[in-house]
C-alpha cells in the first residue's frame, strides 16, 4: 500500500494520485499513514517520505517544528522511501518539513501541516459529554459526583480529567490442557481469576509444561504467548492482544512476524448512554483469532452497552487503528464482529465512515439503531395500549388464542411476545430522568405494571439527572442527550431546560393496516387503535387522548435531526454498506427482539443502492438459538465466518488494493473478490450439528424457525428497509381500504386521527437523502464533510531548515 501518492476526495474514501508507482517525484512527498495528517490523536503519527532521485539520501534532513527526527526513520534506499514514528507532536497544528541539505536556493523542499489531538479526544466530534466518570482500579465513590466508578483492570488511577489512565501490559500463554475455561482470563477486582482458564499469566524466560504452539495463516509455528495491552483512548478504556515474543523487540517499522498483520475487532453488545468509563465488556481470549496470527482488539466505547454514540463509536475506531498503526505497525486489513447492538456498531461504522471497516460479521443484526429504535418506540405504545381499557372493552368475548392472533397481526411478529420483549428490554432508553419501568408481568395476558426501584440511563446518583419540576437543568439521559453534539439541542419541556434533538416519530403511521385489509382485526379495532395509541412527549412520556377529537397525539420528530441522521450516515446507507464485504450469520430469536427480518433490512437498503445489487452481503441463518450453541456449530458458522472473510479480503487486497488505511472500496470490486463458497446459505432445524448447508432458499424460508416475519411498521404499509424515519403524507381514502367499510362515524374518528393525512409509503420520508458520510462536527453540531486531507506542499528554500 502506497500512501505516499494520495490526497483524499471530499468524501474521504478516495485519494487521488499524485505520483504514480514508478514516477520519480521532483520534490519530497509526504504523508502519515496511520490516519489522515487532520486527524491524528496521540501526539504520534507514522509517517512516510518519499525522496526525489536528485535528492542523496545522506542529504535529506527531517523537521518536526523545527527539530531534527531524522534518527526516527528508516530508509529503503531502492524504494527511496523514508518511515518513521513522529513523536511529540504538540496539540494542533505542528509543521513537518523534509529538506535537501546544502542543495542551495530552489533544491527540493517540502513540509505536511500534521494536526495533532488529545490521546482523550475529541477528534470528530466538536465536544465530549459530561459529566464523566472516570473508572478506578476497583470500584469506588467519585467524590465529583457521588457517583460509584467502575472497575479499570488497570492498576493505577486516571491522571487527569478526560479519564487518561497509564497503559499496562500483561502476558498470558495458552495451555495445553483439556477441557479448560474460554473465561476472561484477567477479571477486574474483586472478582477472582478463573480456575482453570486456557489462558494463564506468563512470566518472560521461563517454558511452562503446558505451554502451547500454535501456527499461524502465514505458517509459522511459535510459542503460544500473548501480549495484552490495555490502557484509554478517546475516554474508552481499550485491549489489544496479540501472538508476542518477550524476547525480542517490537516497533511500528519493525513488527514481529507472529502477527499476520490483520486485526479482529469486537463490538459489544446491546445499548445505553451510561457517562461513566467502562472496562469493555468484551474477552480478548479469542482462541479462534490470536492462533492464526490475528491481532484482537476493542474498546468500551465501541460496546454498544457503554455508548449509544454512534459517531463517537466510528470516532473510537479511527483512533484505535491509528494507535496499532503507530505501536505495531501497518495494519492490512480490519474486521469487525460483534452481535446485536455489536452489530449496530459495526454497521454504522460501516455508514459513518465507509473504509473503516474493510469487512463485518454482524450476528443478531440490525443495520442500526436509530431505526431500530422505531419498532421499539411502536412495541412500547401497542403494549400499553393493548393493556388499556379500549382494548380490553374490544376483546370481550374473544378467547386469549383470538387476542393473542391480533395483537401478532398487529405487530407483524412470529407471536405477541415480540413487542413485550421489547417494551421490557430496552422500552425506557430515551427516559431523560429518573423512572421506574413499567413491566409487561404477564406475558399471556400482557398485563403490565411498575417493576423495581427508580433509576436513570446515565447511572449517575437521582440528584444528578434531569427531572422537569426539581432539577430542569440536570443531566439528561435520554439516547439522543449523549448525541447532543451531533444533533445539537434545542428548548426542552420544563422551563429552562434544554434537550438534544430527536427522531422518533410516529405521525401518519396506520397501526395494523394490513391486518384490518386482511380481515385479522376489524374496522372498529383498526380505528380504535390508532386513535388511542398516541405517541410520546419529547421528555418520553405517553401523550394522552385530547378531549376535542378523542384522539392521542402522536409523536413528531425535530426536522433538523432527520437531514443529519441521513447525511452523516447514522441511519445506515446501503451505498456505504455495499462496500465492504458483510457476512450476516443469523440465528433465531422470534420472540426475543432479534428478528430474522432484519438482516433482509439491511439487504434491502443495499439493494435500493446498488441497482438490485446486494453479492457483498452473505446471510448464513440458522434456527437453532440466537447464537451457536456448540463447538460444532461455533466451527460451521463462527470459525467459518473467520476464515471465509479472510479469504475475501485477502483477495481483495491482491485485486483492489486500498489507497490508504481508511479509504473505502467499490461494490463491483468486493464483489469480484468474493470466494466461491461465501454464499447464502441455512443449516435447517434439524441439522443440529450444522452439517449439511443448504443454498437452496426456497427450502430454507419454507422452515418455520428461518422464516422472516415483519413489524409494526411494516405491517402499517411501511417498506422492508425500514430506513423511513418520518413519512410523507397523503389525504386520507376510502378507497384505499377496500373491501374494508368505515361507517360514517368511524371515518370522522379516523379524520380526527390523522388530520394532515397518512403516512404516503410510495415517496422518500421526510429529509431523506443519500449518506454524505463522513463528516465531522469538530465545529458544532449538524456536521460538515470531511474536506480533502492535508498534502505536502513545495516550500522555498527560507525559513526553517534552511542552510
Amino acid at each position: 500500500m502506497n500512501c505516499m501518492k494520495s490526497s483524499l476526495l471530499a468524501l474521504g474514501a478516495v485519494f487521488l494520485v499524485t505520483a504514480q508507482a514508478g514516477e520519480d517525484p521532483s520534490n519530497f512527498e509526504i504523508a502519515t499513514l496511520s490516519n489522515r495528517a487532520d486527524l491524528i490523536s496521540g501526539g504520534d503519527a507514522l509517517v512516510e517520505v518519499r525522496v526525489p532521485k536528485t535528492v542523496p539520501l545522506h542529504q535529506v534532513r527531517l523537521l518536526l517544528n523545527g527539530r531534527d527526527v531524522a534518527a526516527a526513520f528508516r530508509t529503503d534506499a531502492t524504494a527511496r522511501l523514508m518511515r518513521g514514528v513522529l513523536t511529540g507532536l504538540v496539540p494542533g497544528q505542528n509543521e513537518f518539513l523534509a529538506d535537501s541539505n546544502g542543495q542551495g536556493e530552489g533544491r527540493p523542499r517540502a513540509s505536511l501541516t500534521i494536526t495533532n489531538h488529545p490521546i482523550g479526544g475529541p477528534v470528530l466530534l466538536g465536544s465530549q459529554t459530561q459529566p464523566w466518570v472516570c473508572a478506578t482500579p476497583t470500584p469506588a465513590i467519585d467524590p465529583a459526583t457521588g457517583a460509584l466508578s467502575n472497575a479499570s483492570g488497570l492498576t493505577t488511577f486516571a491522571v487527569d480529567a478526560q479519564c487518561n489512565i497509564a497503559t499496562e501490559y500483561k502476558l498470558f500463554y495458552r495451555t495445553t490442557t483439556t477441557g479448560c475455561s474460554s473465561a476472561l482470563p484477567d477479571p477486574s477486582p474483586p472478582a477472582p481469576p478463573p480456575t482453570n482458564d486456557c489462558f494463564k499469566p506468563y512470566t518472560p524466560g521461563t517454558t511452562p509444561a503446558d505451554l502451547a504452539t500454535t501456527t499461524t495463516t502465514a505458517g509459522l509455528t511459535v510459542p503460544y504467548i500473548v501480549r495484552v495491552e490495555r490502557g484509554t483512548i478517546n475516554r474508552g478504556i481499550y485491549d489489544i492482544a496479540v501472538l508476542f515474543d518477550p524476547a525480542q523487540p517490537w516497533s511500528a517499522l519493525a513488527p514481529q512476524a507472529q502477527w499476520n498483520g490483520k486485526v479482529v475487532y469486537t463490538f459489544g453488545a446491546s445499548t445505553g448512554q451510561p457517562r461513566l468509563q467502562f472496562r469493555s465488556e468484551q474477552n480478548w481470549a479469542d482462541d479462534a483469532a490470536l492462533s492464526r496470527g490475528f491481532m484482537v482488539a476493542d474498546n468500551s466505547l465501541t460496546d454498544s452497552l457503554f455508548n449509544s454514540n454512534r459517531v463517537l463509536n466510528a470516532e473510537t475506531l479511527m483512533m484505535m487503528k491509528e494507535h496499532i498503526v503507530d505501536a505495531y505497525g501497518e495494519i492490512k486489513y480490519t474486521l469487525g464482529n460483534g452481535c446485536s447492538g455489536g452489530s449496530i456498531q459495526q454497521n454504522t461504522a460501516a455508514s459513518i465512515f465507509p473504509g473503516l471497516l474493510d469487512g463485518i460479521q454482524p450476528s443478531c443484526d440490525y443495520p442500526d439503531s436509530i431505526t431500530t429504535g422505531l419498532e421499539v418506540g411502536d412495541c412500547v405504545l401497542l403494549v400499553n395500549f393493548y393493556a388499556g381499557p379500549e382494548w380490553t372493552s374490544l376483546m370481550s368475548g374473544n378467547t386469549q388464542t383470538q387476542i393473542d392472533a391480533k395483537k401478532t397481526a398487529i405487530n407483524g411478529h412470529l407471536d405477541h411476545r415480540g413487542c413485550q420483549s421489547w417494551n421490557n428490554s430496552f422500552g425506557f432508553n430515551n427516559k431523560p430522568g429518573n423512572y421506574v419501568p413499567t413491566l409487561v408481568i404477564n406475558p399471556t395476558t400482557g398485563a403490565i405494571a411498575p417493576v423495581g426501584a427508580p433509576r436513570n440511563n446515565c447511572r449517575l446518583p437521582t440528584t444528578l439527572v434531569y427531572d422537569p419540576a426539581g432539577n430542569p437543568r440536570g443531566t439528561r439521559c435520554g439516547d439522543p442527550d449523549l448525541s447532543a453534539a451531533v444533533w445539537g439541542t434545542t428548548a426542552g419541556i420544563a422551563p429552562g431546560s434544554t434537550r438534544a434533538l430527536q427522531t422518533g416519530d410516529n405521525v401518519g403511521i396506520q397501526y395494523g393496516l394490513k391486518a384490518v385489509l386482511a380481515g385479522a382485526i376489524t374496522p372498529e379495532e383498526f380505528v380504535t387503535l390508532n386513535e388511542r395509541i398516541g405517541g410520546v412527549d419529547a421528555d418520553s412520556n405517553r401523550t394522552a387522548a385530547v378531549v376535542t377529537t378523542g384522539a392521542a397525539p402522536r409523536s413528531m420528530a425535530d426536522l433538523p435531526a432527520l437531514d443529519i441522521a441521513y447525511r452523516a450516515g447514522i441511519v445506515s446507507s446501503g451505498a456505504n454498506l455495499g462496500k465492504l464485504p458483510i457476512i450476516d450469520s443469523r440465528g433465531w430469536d422470534e420472540q426475543g427482539i432479534h428478528y430474522i427480518f432484519r438482516s433482509f433490512a439491511e439487504r434491502a437498503r443495499i439493494d435500493e443502492a446498488n441497482h438490485g445489487n446486494h453479492g457483498n452481503q452473505v446471510m448464513w441463518r440458522y434456527g437453532t438459538g440466537l447464537l451457536p450453541g456448540t463447538a460444532a456449530q461455533a466451527t460451521a458458522v463462527t470459525l467459518r465466518s473467520l476464515l471465509t472473510m479472510d479469504t475475501w479480503l485477502s483477495n481483495l487486497n491482491l485485486s483492489a488494493p486500498k489507497e490508504t488505511l481508511n479509504s473505502a472500496r467499490r461494490q463491483a470490486d468486493v464483489i469480484a473478490a468474493k470466494p466461491a463458497d461465501a454464499v447464502d446459505f441455512c443449516f435447517l432445524t434439524g441439522d443440529t450439528n450444522f452439517t449439511t448447508p443448504v443454498t437452496d432458499m426456497a427450502v430454507c424460508d419454507a422452515d418455520p424457525r428461518l422464516a422472516k416475519h415483519s413489524s409494526p411498521r411494516q405491517v402499517a404499509g411501511g417498506p422492508l428497509a425500514e430506513n423511513i424515519l418520518k413519512c410523507q403524507l397523503k389525504p386520507l381514502n376510502s378507497a384505499d381500504y377496500a373491501p374494508v367499510l368505515f361507517s360514517s362515524a368511524q371515518w370522522v374518528r379516523l379524520q380526527g386521527t390523522f388530520p394532515d393525512g397518512v403516512c404516503d409509503w410510495s415517496e422518500k420520508g421526510v429529509g431523506q437523502r443519500s449518506a454524505a458520510s463522513p463528516l465531522t462536527f469538530a465545529d458544532g453540531p449538524g456536521g460538515e464533510r470531511l474536506p480533502p486531507p492535508p498534502v505536502s506542499h513545495p516550500r522555498s528554500g527560507h525559513g526553517p531548515g534552511s542552510r
